[in-house]
């Protein structure tokens, strides 16, 4: 197959993407190939696809055809005659073996590269050939062309085109056909001493895929580390970062799951290694159905022979995960090398298998871990590991450094070969030696990670070839490497201190002769710890046989790593670790559990009774006695039996409800016990009302604001997703929101999320429960335990779903980095992988109304690439403080991970996190002790010793008990002692909690016995609880204590008890919590311990690590810390709000107030509340009686409480500091032996532990006798003793006498954290760039890091750019639930509504999504609901005679009848309350008129918020199904075309042709008649006044609209129910394109140019005369067709733009009139049937009220009077009544009144109503009125509307009409004086009504022939107004009015000639007198023809 224009192609990067994608489409049936420039652009390391092989992985993976049939045998070539035939040479006679050309100078053509090629005649050796690099695949397997290209190094031969060829000529002799795949294998580079040797292989792909089947002998084998459980989701042994196989021993295990047989697993006889990597960190999606048959390939199968050879040695390079070589990550979970991390096989396997590698096998010596107390581990690293015989169970091999090594060897393709000055990656000699470094500096007890390694080496091979790196970043690290965030490795290395410099390898290459003595110099540096074997062994096998000579010896006893380095002439370097330190293979053995092998390990070793010796051997105190025989011999209780065994003790446990009663607590016997049960008991004392703690409060149910900003974040997030334009929520389709939140199996979870879910109000608010009937019981319907009872739910939600298409469904996924195991990796009854089974289904995936919120602490896991979350709907928490400033004004402050670390930085106070170096001695020794045990077991039964020892110490029941503190550690001791003397301090007994994490749960029942049974031989039962916190298990506590809680919190219910551990708040109480891993329990905030010192160091990822310390988060009162006096700590500061100061995107803040290095003068250890001495002090001087005084008064609370009650034996103790431990500042011991005469007398106890000075202590006894306090000693802080004895408080309220509740100091701090101490020293060391340690593991279990040559983490990093690091440095591994998240060459597959919310721990993110389902719901429903205008009817009086027209029922008004109903000249619409009244006859005012409102009165208008019916208009913001082609907008179609018709007819008013246009769509044509199809416009289609179709409405519906393109309500589809109905929008000419855009689908009718600035007037009037020429038209169209003329439809709507809905009424209801919602066809099609319609000039209706008619109107359902808004107009018989063109007020009034008076008859229909929204944007009312000079609006007085004639004066840019109006309205009280408020004296205004302002009356009277006009005989008017008088106006006309003395005249003309003609001819002169200066224009220019007008007065 090769391409005969190989040669001509370009070496440009282009044409190898193109002709990739090409190839790949045309092999690939299924796979999209990807498009060729996001190849280029966007390449990032390319994950496998489902089967685990790579998209487009179709070429050949190694030797042979494989099949099960014979090979088809190739018939090569006779060659040449002549030729040479030798094997390793070509055929022109040249050597080509490597051995032969390794120091040969070779001439290589540039773009070519040295490949050795494997030849079947010599296995052992390489042939050399040059290769066109574009044949050959990239490090991850991918863009080789097809073809080949490639000359001979032998004969120099250029130009092979075909490989056939080419293996002919070098003699390869192939009984197959010659494939490139098969015998390319290696390429080759030069070594620092320009040798050429094998380099990494090629990286074809399907390289090393193979299964091969292994000896049944297999399943006899103990393969301890590399069995998985069935379990896989959770403990899948890695096989992404890199499972490297090698050739030796240990079978390769792939992802199969192992059934267990009496704890062993049985193995599948044929397991199956990896598929190849295509690259760096690709995770092989091997695993049952991966490869179960022959590959599914093109002429491929089986080879025979390829399942027996061993692989190749370093076949595939893939970079470690973070991982341990150690306590570091898991091997088994999070490293590629783990599933070879077998222990070896048995000498029979190992003899017969066929894997073995060459070379002596080595025996591993008998009683090995017997005799050294260890299990030696080995880590392969070069070459191949020699067979292990004996016994072999005893030692462990790992492949993890080999991993790493081979990783750092792999190079980007960036750096690979690419011209003249190639980038070598490290060589194997300097790995080596920068390992022995790195091993050298690691203390005694540290224990290697492999990112610390991985660093090194990444940094030493960019400091070895910097200006080569930085050459090709430059142009091509866009491309290829991604986004590098601008990071420079680190100038410091974790792991390697400064005076170990890199050796300089530019200048001097490193030679293995050279390794062996550097790496012993190196070595000699730290003794015996690192022990080298180098030039004293010859092989692999004689360096591993002296190494376990030396151990069986004793000789490495000091020993903690042997390195074995081989050299010799001629061979590759070989090397490997051995590690030989007892406490370091320990750590590296439990590593190589995954976390549930760990814990089953755990419950096997307890249930076989191997930890029996172990708690035998804790229980005895040596000298001291025995700790069963002194709690037998305790005060209390000493007459009951000890318990013997287990079982008794839990049956003790299970009765001591039973036997110890309330009532006997106060037994005689107990009083001489120190600190009686009196003081201990917290029944009595809390029960009466003056003993009530007044700090109490609890606060958990609050919603903060911050939580109130991350709700309107999500929000907007949802909001922009139904804003895009992918139409993937269509949020205005929902009425309603459901919701189902799914927390992890934990009982506690479950009940805190409903307790917060039913506190918080979502449920009322969201209509699922009526206030009254809300229980807790009800919400616990919308939480679900992911368990198998989720599947049913979920199922049921997506069917409600599939139901309510109206119902918005939100599935919020809690804790949601818990379960994300594939479903198909999971077995059933694991309960993993239900996450992957229910939330990533189809149906999920496909509901439009379903939204995925997943809220997490740690979202590292959902962000990989392969993630289904967008990065755009990515919440990050926000920081609550920026530079100290708080954003959000929270009374509180949050106090997580990032603040913890900053406490062990600031050294001015006892850090919050410490470890606790007694404990940690004594753990060490017993593990060394006990070397079988796993160090959990040991740790657990060394913390339960000290717990229980410290209570016998603090209780003070056992005699002599001042000898046990040295059997406990300090801290324990603190610990107790502040438990038990908190609750003594406060009248209600408010305690703290003590956390104590178990993770495994039968040590938690074994420590949790444990100390149930101490409590009780104590007698301690009342004094604190003891709860076991198991997630299976709902919450237990004891009767008493619950009485107590109810007490607390005021709860009246018999039957509650406390199911959440937020309940728990102020009990004193140790809560043991066990479980793998925390399931997202809240704990209250009297937490004031977090004792993780049991913790597993093993897990070294970033989440494990996090969630363990995100226990002790918590929200610290913001009072207690000045916020201007940061402290120390300051400038770490981070300036941006979302820096990633840690882990959560917290502000890092200082811990201290910064008063003195010691801040805290109190020891922590005499006092329970100062283990973490007050991080965050009150200020020292806020007021003289709140002057800080040492924390307790510098005394135990215990020992102040016996010295005020002073009893017999009251003891009190010292506890030793270890001088190890790392506190910073002087500890202070008191050993005050408290007398019961005198107190006064101070006690000074000098400590020989600690260098410290000593300390005087005082009580506050004495504080009060003397006058005066002591002062203070100098090591004391400058914080003051106070006179007060109240004066532990951090509270501002000093005078209070309940400040010693310890709870309520509580409050203001965090809690202390106690660690293992290898958690500790990596936790708060840094790395690089300054971040904690922890931010650069490996971030999960399931996920892998993509490439070793990633950058770290920066500490400028906001949490986006944090995640855009992970979702590119990261791939999931093939049990991760995103790996099946890949589509065919796309890798931004995302569920377009999946969300994530990620926020540290413990900081409220439950009460944010709760609250954003609040604000969703009610969003929802405002999109639902409209504001309507809701007001009462204006001048209206009830009518007293109370005359019935029409029946209440009548279905349509008699024209008979409607004459004789009078009109009604008053205006009753609210919107014109600000507008003069008509004068009616009959008519009184009330006394107070109508309130005089501003000019914009739409904006302050009443409103009520209405829920809109499902026959509701619509702006352009709704686009449901239904009216997508309603609206043109539907994507499947083009976008509707539409065409300009121009459209002309002369009008005798406007005296000239008006051109109009239409837009009509294609889909609109058949409204409209042409003169042929395409052609001229002729008229628009009436019907038939006879015709009736039920779905169709007759009359076109025209609406005038201006500026609402957006916000008009255009779309009737809906409101018209489905009828088909012409309506027409009428916009003005410069709007035309907007409307048309947004409307494509609707007619447009555009106004002529000159009306632009028109009112709405002029649309109405062209509206009319147009209807009017077009109905001339269609009847004459009619008359030619031959039918009737009269016949046409004559009416049309005049619809206001803001109309919304429509209602009728339903008299038929029982109780009374009732409104209710009908569709506008409804209201229309009713109008339109009114047998007598044609008799109407014009017909409207009601406008609604929520009031509904007033008076009885309600029983008038028709009446005459004004209409508004939605008309049906007769423009037959209105014909000869216009709209005024000009008018942009009140036109409505006008045309009614003048509609009227002609004699035209005008009907509301009041059974029906409109409703108008209220739009503030646009329409006809918003003219702003500007100066000519600026285009800015100013503000113009209404007296700066008029000028006189000829004056210079301000003119404007306003229509005149528009200036005159409100000139009008604004000034007619000095205009018409006698006319204001006088409503019998009206204006008469003749033949228009304008408006003259409120206070002003009008009668309007028409001069029209036979006109109706009211009776004016006895009429005084108060003034005359002639607006553009026509001819009717006459003087005998006039003549009729009589007019007060006074009485003011207005005349207004179009100019001044016209005002004196009409002066003139009206012979107004005679009556009325006026004045020059009487005579007035608006304020326009001569251009824009100002109207004049001239008043004057009445003689």
């Amino acid at each position: 197959m090769g391409n005969s224009y190989a040669g001509q192609l370009r070496t440009t990067r282009f044409e190898e993407v193109l002709h990739n994608s090409i190839e790949a489409s045309l092999r690939s049936n299924t796979v999209v190939p990807r498009p060729v420039f996001s190849q280029l652009y966007l390449e990032t390391e390319q994950p496998l696809a489902h089967d685990g092989r790579t998209e487009n992985d179709d070429e050949d993976d190694e030797d042979g055809s494989e099949s099960n049939s014979p090979p088809v045998p190739y018939q090569m070539k006779p060659p040449p005659e002549g030729c040479c035939t030798t094997d390793g040479f070509c055929q022109a006679g040249r050597d080509l073996r490597l051995s032969s050309l390794a120091s040969d100078p070779l001439d290589v053509p540039p773009g070519f590269m040295l490949v050795g090629v494997k030849s079947p005649a010599l296995p052992e050796n390489l042939l050399v050939c040059a290769v066109d690099r574009r044949f050959l695949p990239d490090e991850r397997g991918r863009n080789a062309l097809l073809g080949f290209s490639g000359n001979c190094m032998g004969c120099g031969e250029k130009g092979f085109r075909y490989f056939t060829e080419f293996s002919n000529h070098i003699n390869l002799k192939l009984s197959t056909q010659p494939k490139k795949q098969k015998h390319l294998k290696y390429h080759l580079y030069r070594n620092n001493q320009g040798m050429l040797v094998k380099g990494a292989p090629i990286c074809w792909r399907g390289n090393d895929g193979r299964m091969r089947p292994i000896g049944s002998s297999l399943s006899e084998g103990h393969l301890t580390s590399d069995d998985h459980p069935p379990n896989l989701a959770s403990t899948h042994p890695s096989q992404t970062s890199g499972s490297y196989t090698g050739s030796h021993v240990e079978p390769q295990i792939a992802d199969i799951s192992h059934t267990l047989v009496n704890g062993n697993h049985a193995v599948p006889s044929i397991v199956q290694p990896p598929s190849s990597q295509s690259g760096p960190g690709k995770p092989s999606a091997t695993g049952p159905h991966a490869n179960a048959g022959p590959p599914k390939k093109r002429h491929k199968g089986w080879s025979p022979e390829s399942s027996s050879n061993s692989v190749p040695e370093s076949t595939v390079k893939t970079p470690p995960s973070s991982s341990a070589l150690t306590t570091s990550v898991s091997s088994v979970i999070t490293n590629g090398g783990r599933s070879e991390t077998a222990v070896l096989q048995t000498s029979s396997l190992a003899s017969s298998t066929p894997l073995s590698p060459p070379g002596l096998p080595v025996t591993v010596p008998d009683q090995l871990l017997h005799i050294c107390r260890l299990q030696p581990v080995i880590f392969k690293g070069h070459g191949p590991l020699p067979q292990l015989i004996g016994n072999v169970n005893e030692v462990l091999v790992s492949s993890l450094l080999q991993s790493c090594y081979l990783s750092s060897q792999t190079l980007p393709r960036v750096y690979q070969h690419y011209g003249p000055s190639p980038i070598q990656p490290l060589s194997t000699e300097m790995q080596i030696l920068l390992t022995v470094y790195y091993l050298v500096q690691l203390g005694p007890d540290q224990v290697p990670l492999i990112e610390d390694l991985e660093q090194i080496f990444m940094r030493s091979w960019r400091e070895s070839h910097l200006s080569e790196i930085r050459q090709y970043q430059q142009p091509q690290t866009p491309g290829t490497q991604g986004r590098h965030f601008g990071i420079e490795t680190p100038s410091t290395l974790p792991g390697l201190p400064q005076h170990l410099s890199l050796p300089p390898q530019t200048q001097q290459p490193l030679t293995p002769s050279q390794l062996p003595w550097l790496a012993q110099l190196a070595a000699s540096s730290c003794g015996e710890g690192v022990v080298v074997l180098g030039e004293e062994v010859g092989s692999l096998a004689q360096g591993l046989q002296q190494t376990f000579s030396r151990l069986i010896e004793g000789r490495l006893e000091n020993t903690n790593y042997v390195v074995v380095i081989v050299t010799s002439q001629g061979q590759e370097t070989q090397s490997c670790v051995v590690v030989t330190g007892k406490h370091q293979c320990r750590a590296l053995a439990e590593s190589m559990f995954s976390p549930s092998e760990g814990l089953k390990e755990i419950n096997h070793q307890l249930s076989a009774g191997v930890a029996q010796e172990l708690i035998h051997y804790c229980n005895s105190l040596g000298q001291d006695g025995d700790m069963d025989s002194l709690l037998d011999s305790a005060t209390v209780d000493s007459n009951e039996p000890s318990p013997l065994s287990s079982s008794q003790e839990s049956a003790e446990e299970r009765s001591l409800k039973s036997t110890h009663s309330p009532k006997d607590s106060h037994s005689p016997k107990d009083s001489h016990a120190q600190g009686s049960k009196d003081s201990l008991s917290p029944k009595e004392p809390a029960s009466s009302p003056k003993d009530a703690c007044s700090e109490y409060s609890v606060e958990w149910r609050e919603v903060r604001p911050i939580q109130l900003a991350v709700a309107r974040k999500l929000l907007s997030h949802v909001c922009a997703i139904a804003d895009s334009s992918t139409q993937n929520l269509d949020l205005g389709s929902f009425d309603r929101v459901s919701f189902l939140i799914l927390v992890p199996p934990s009982e506690v979870t479950f009940q805190q999320t409903v307790l917060h879910l039913w506190s918080s109000g979502v449920l009322q608010e969201l209509g699922s429960l009526d206030q009254e009937c809300a229980s807790q019981r009800e919400a616990e319907r919308y939480v679900v335990k992911m368990d198998q009872s989720a599947q049913a739910r979920i199922d049921t939600l997506i069917q409600e779903a599939h139901g309510n298409s109206y119902t918005l469904y939100i599935l919020v996924h809690d804790h949601a980095h818990w379960d994300i195991s594939s479903a198909s990796y999971s077995s059933s009854d694991s309960g993993l992988g239900l996450v992957d089974q229910l939330l990533n289904s189809r149906q999920v995936r496909d509901s439009t109304n379903i939204l995925i919120l997943h809220v997490t602490s740690f979202p590292f896991a959902l962000q990989t690439q392969c993630t289904r979350i967008s990065p755009y709907n990515e919440i990050h928490w926000p920081s609550a403080f920026s530079n100290d400033v708080d954003l959000y004004h929270e009374r509180t402050r949050y106090f997580g991970v990032s603040e913890l670390l900053e406490s062990t930085r600031s050294g001015s106070s006892l850090p919050l996190m410490r470890y606790d170096s007694s404990f940690e001695s004594m753990a060490s020794t017993l593990e060394e002790r006990f070397p079988k045990l796993h160090s959990a077991v040991i740790r657990t039964t060394v913390l339960i010793q000290h717990y229980c020892v410290a209570l016998m110490a603090v209780s003070g029941r056992i005699s002599g008990s001042h000898y046990l503190h040295k059997h406990t550690s300090v801290e324990t001791m603190e610990i107790i002692q502040s438990l038990l003397t908190a609750a003594q301090q406060c009248p209600a007994h408010h305690g703290h909690m003590v956390l104590l994490r178990i993770p495994s749960s039968s040590l938690a029942v074994w420590a949790h016995r444990r100390l149930s049974r101490v409590r009780r031989q104590l007698g301690l039962e009342e004094s604190f609880e003891i709860i076991l916190g198991n997630p299976n298990q709902a919450l237990n506590i004891g009767q008493t204590f619950t009485e107590q809680i109810k007490m607390w919190l005021k709860i009246q219910d018999a039957e509650w008890i406390p199911q959440t551990y937020l309940e728990l708040e102020a009990l004193p109480c140790i809560l043991i919590l066990s479980g793998a891993e925390p399931l997202g329990e809240s704990l209250p905030r009297s937490l004031k311990y977090c004792d993780l010192r049991v913790i597993s160091c093993s897990y070294l990822q970033r989440t494990t690590l996090e969630q363990e310390l995100g226990l002790a988060a918590y929200l610290v009162k913001a009072e207690s810390r000045p916020p201007h006096n940061p402290g120390p700590g300051s400038d770490l500061l981070e300036s941006d709000a979302e820096k990633l100061s840690s882990t959560d995107n917290e502000e890092e803040e200082g811990q201290e107030n910064g008063d003195s290095p010691l801040s805290s003068s109190q020891p922590p250890q005499s006092c329970p509340d100062s283990g973490a001495p007050d991080p965050f002090p009150a200020q020292t001087a806020t007021s003289p009686n709140v002057k800080k005084v040492t924390i307790d008064s510098m005394q135990s609370p215990l020992q102040s409480q016996t010295q005020l009650q002073p009893q017999p034996s009251s003891q009190s103790f010292h506890y030793p500091q270890p001088a190890g431990h790392h506190q910073t500042q002087p500890q202070v011991q008191s050993h005050s032996q408290a007398q019961p005469t005198s107190q006064t007398q101070t006690q000074i106890q000098p400590l020989s532990q600690t260098h410290s000075q000593p300390y005087t202590q005082t009580s506050p006894q004495q504080q009060i006798v003397q006058s005066q306090p002591q002062p203070p000693p100098p090591a004391q802080s400058r914080r003051q003793h106070s006179k007060s004895t109240s004066s532990g408080s951090l509270s501002p309220q000093a005078s209070s006498p309940h400040l010693s509740c310890s709870w309520a100091r509580g409050v203001s701090r965090p809690p202390s954290v106690l660690l293992p101490r290898a958690l500790h020293d990596i936790i708060t060391a840094s790395d690089g760039s300054g971040l904690p340690r922890c931010t650069s593991f490996l971030p999960h279990m399931s996920v892998a890091w993509a490439s070793s040559f990633r950058p770290l983490l920066s500490k400028m990093m906001t949490c986006t750019e944090q995640s855009l690091y992970y979702r590119q440095w990261t791939v999931p591994r093939s049990y991760h639930m995103d790996t099946s998240n890949r589509t065919e060459g796309r890798n931004d597959n995302f569920h377009p509504r999946r969300l994530l919310l990620s926020g540290p721990p413990q900081v409220g993110k439950t009460g944010a999504y709760l609250h954003f389902l609040g604000i969703l719901s009610r969003m929802l429903i405002r999109l639902m609901e409209v504001d309507i205008y809701d007001e009462e009817d204006i001048n209206f009086i009830a009518q007293t005679e109370g005359v019935q027209y029409h029946p209440p029922n009548a279905p349509w008004p008699s024209p008979d009848i409607v004459k004789t109903i009078p009109f009604d000249y008053n205006i009753h619409d609210p919107k014109y309350d600000d507008i003069s009244s008509v004068y009616c006859p009959g008519y009184k005012p009330s006394a107070e008129g109508n309130p005089v409102r501003q000019e914009d009165v739409y904006l302050r208008r009443r409103t009520s918020r209405i829920k809109l019916s499902k026959y509701a208009a619509y702006n352009t913001y709704h686009h449901c199904e239904q009216c997508h082609q309603y609206l043109g907008f539907n994507p499947r179609y083009q976008m509707y075309e539409s065409t300009l018709h121009a459209f002309t007819f002369t009008h005798l008013l406007l005296g000239e042709e008006i051109q109009l246009y239409f837009i009509i769509p294609k889909s609109k044509e058949h409204y409209f008649s042409f003169s042929q199809p395409g052609g001229q416009l002729e008229s628009m289609r009436l019907p038939l006044t006879s015709d009736w179709n039920p779905d169709c409405i007759k009359s076109p519906i025209f609406t005038p609209t201006t500026g609402r393109h957006e916000h008009g309500l255009f779309n009737l589809y809906h409101a018209m129910d489905g009828a088909s109905h012409l309506h027409i929008l009428v916009v003005k000419e410069y709007e035309m394109a907007v409307y048309k855009k947004y409307w494509p689908n609707h007619i447009m009718l555009v106004l002529p140019t000159v009306f632009n600035g028109a009112g709405i007037g002029a649309a109405h009037f062209l509206i009319k005369e147009l209807s009017y020429h077009n109905l001339e038209l269609e009847r004459s169209r009619r008359v030619e067709g031959g039918g009737p003329a009269g016949d046409v439809w004559p009416f049309i709507i005049l619809a206001d733009d803001s109309c919304v809905m429509w209602n009728a009424v339903d008299l038929d209801s029982r109780s009374g009139p009732v409104e209710h919602a009908v569709s506008l066809k409804q209201v229309l099609q009713h109008m339109e049937a009114c047998p007598d319609l044609a008799h109407y000039g014009v017909c409207g209706i009601r406008k609604w009220s929520s009031r509904g008619p007033p008076g009885n109107k309600q029983r008038e359902p028709f009446s005459r009077g004004h209409l508004h808004d939605f008309l049906l107009l007769n423009v037959d018989r209105s014909q000869n009544v216009q709209y005024d063109q000009n008018r942009f007020t009140c036109h409505d009034v006008d045309f009614t009144l003048r509609l009227h008076s002609a004699g035209l008859l005008v009907c509301r229909f009041n059974s029906f109503s409109v409703m108008k929204k209220q739009i503030a944007i646009g329409g006809y009312r918003t003219f702003i009125i500007k100066t000519k000079m600026t285009d800015v609006p100013t503000s113009v007085g209404p007296s700066q509307y008029i000028c006189a004639p000829d004056s210079k004066h301000l003119f404007l840019a306003t229509p005149a009409q528009l200036l005159l109006e409100k000139y009008l309205q604004h000034t007619s009280q000095k205009l018409f004086p006698l006319s204001t408020k006088n409503y019998t004296h009206p204006v008469l205004s003749v033949d228009c009504y304008l408006n003259l302002g409120p206070e002003v009356t009008v009668c309007f009277v028409s001069s029209r022939p036979h006109s109706i006009n009211i009776s004016t005989a006895g009429l005084l008017f108060s003034g005359l107004l002639l607006c553009f008088a026509d001819a009717f106006v006459t003087p005998a006309f006039l003549k009729k009015f009589s007019f007060l003395k006074g009485a003011t005249l207005c005349v207004i003309s179009a100019d001044r000639s016209s005002l004196r003609q009409t002066v003139g001819r009206l012979e107004l002169e005679e009556e009325w007198r006026f004045r020059l200066s009487d005579e007035f224009q608006t304020a326009n220019a001569k251009e824009d023809r100002p109207l004049f007008f001239l008043t004057g007065k009445h003689i």
